[in-house]
């Protein structure tokens, strides 16, 4: 709860800066975005076959110029990240062959807050890089489990849906992440933005002592609209 405070502070602060500097040559501009994700978990060794999962990004944004090429934007998005996992499990009993292959999507969705430093080589392109403050609101594994049964009778198989909720207890609830991008606007209002967010912090909470960190990772492509 304090690190969504500080989360919002963060950005109300951002927004109230912008009220002072809106009187400037270069207004603040506040504006609407939205995109897609191509998410993934970095590599768990105990995960047999592990590829990156389709989400979504939307949210609101203001741009708030520091100097004639430099400006800051404060961001506040629903995020979904997560991964792909297919998973094959295979053994033999009293002469009957058991076989389970589970494909399933790890669902980590997040309210992020982003602040990017912009640097605009012309007045329509620009770079940035920034922290981004991710707080978790859901987090489901969502898939399919197919069991074949093989035996002297013959073969059998049965597949189910799933939908599970994972305990939150077991997983951090902040995300720390750091941004990397740049943008074109085609016209005054109107532009395409693309950023990669490479994930700092862990997302299991006690972890044990040795074990690999699994963090979060994006890459991020859309649109913004500057009102």
């Amino acid at each position: 709860m304090k690190k969504l405070i500080l989360g919002v502070a963060l950005t109300a602060g951002s927004l109230a800066f912008a009220q002072t500097t809106g009187s400037s040559s270069s207004p603040v501009r506040f504006g609407i975005k939205g995109g897609m994700n191509v998410a993934s978990l970095s590599k768990d060794a105990s995960l047999e076959d592990q590829k990156s999962k389709i989400g979504f990004n939307a949210g609101v944004f203001a741009n708030i110029p520091l100097a004639s090429s430099f400006s800051v934007q404060p961001e506040v998005l629903y995020s979904q990240y997560g991964a792909k996992v297919k998973s094959t499990d295979e053994f033999t009993a009293l002469g009957t062959t058991t076989r389970n292959v589970e494909s399933y999507s790890t669902h980590l969705d997040y309210i992020a807050v982003p602040v990017m430093f912009q640097y605009n080589f012309v007045p329509n392109f620009y770079v940035e890089a920034g922290p981004e403050f991710g707080f978790l609101v859901s987090a489901k594994n969502k898939g399919d489990r197919t069991t074949t049964v093989t035996n002297g009778s013959g073969t059998t198989t049965s597949s189910a849906s799933y939908t599970d909720d994972i305990n939150k207890d077991n997983l951090n609830t902040f995300n720390f992440g750091i941004g990397l991008g740049a943008g074109y606007y085609f016209t005054d209002n109107l532009g395409i933005t693309a950023r990669y967010v490479a994930g700092v912090t862990d997302v299991a909470k006690n972890r044990p002592n040795g074990s690999d960190a699994t963090r979060n990772n994006t890459f991020q492509v859309g649109l913004a609209y500057k009102f």
